[in-house]
């Protein structure tokens, strides 16, 4: 199948997944996630009509952001191009200016650069703080204890910074269902989120192609999804 025709396959599942959970579906975003696919695959899921994209890492983009705008000109300024990758500060100021928002916050350190940049430029840079929900080690993310004094920070010092709501990753397993308390636990964070800041914090990212049906039962407004569009991984420059 063709990217085009994935990507309406992938939205009628969303489609199909939010009826039986009672939801809109205009409730549900869907990223693709085009890590390690090359500039080629952007630009034809762009045509398809999808403008909400996530990457891993700066560079990636900033190496494909050139090579796709020489594809499909100036409507790359129209790719919603977000980072959902762990950031480290040293790349922090370059993310800044070059995504759409960063979804991957879990550190000070890393808000204060981007913030640093985003109030230079006059400019409000929407983030997503990304909570560590379990114990697998590979996992990034700001741990639940550290979430309210990390918003709090955020909140009080950073103009340039409108915390938009959180994301997870859950451990991998072979039954989707295994990700349903991860998902519920960063929904439950979220709701007393809310009720101390005050904070509307909308977005809840989570579910990627595997377990993206359980994510829209337990209130995913965005869900990332790479394998069910792309395919399997591609080596970035080779298409």
């Amino acid at each position: 199948m063709s990217i085009a025709e994935n990507l309406a396959a992938v939205r009628a599942e969303i489609a199909e997944a939010c009826a039986k959970a009672g939801r809109n579906p205009a409730e549900v975003k869907l990223m693709a996630v085009s890590k390690t696919h090359g500039p080629r695959a952007l630009a034809e899921a762009f045509q398809a009509g999808q403008t909400l994209f996530g990457e891993n890492k700066v560079q990636e983009w900033e190496h494909k952001r050139d090579q796709l705008q020489s594809s499909i000109g100036e409507d790359v300024a129209k790719v919603e191009m977000h980072l959902i990758g762990n950031l480290q500060s040293n790349k922090a100021s370059k993310a800044a200016w070059l995504f759409a928002g960063v979804d991957a916050v879990d550190t000070i350190k890393v808000a204060a650069k981007l913030n640093a940049v985003a109030a230079q430029a006059g400019q409000v840079l929407p983030i997503l703080i990304e909570v560590k929900t379990s114990e697998e080690e590979s996992k990034h993310g700001v741990v639940e204890y550290a979430l309210p004094g990390l918003m709090r920070q955020i909140v009080d010092e950073m103009d340039g910074l409108e915390i938009r709501g959180l994301m997870t990753v859950p451990p991998f397993t072979d039954d989707p269902g295994g990700a349903r308390p991860y998902f519920a636990k960063l929904r439950e964070l979220r709701d007393n989120l809310r009720t101390e800041f005050g904070l509307p914090l909308p977005e809840l990212s989570i579910g990627m192609s595997h377990d993206f049906a359980i994510a829209i039962e337990e209130g995913s407004t965005c869900v990332r999804i790479g394998t069910g569009i792309f395919g399997q991984r591609g080596r970035v420059g080779m298409d």
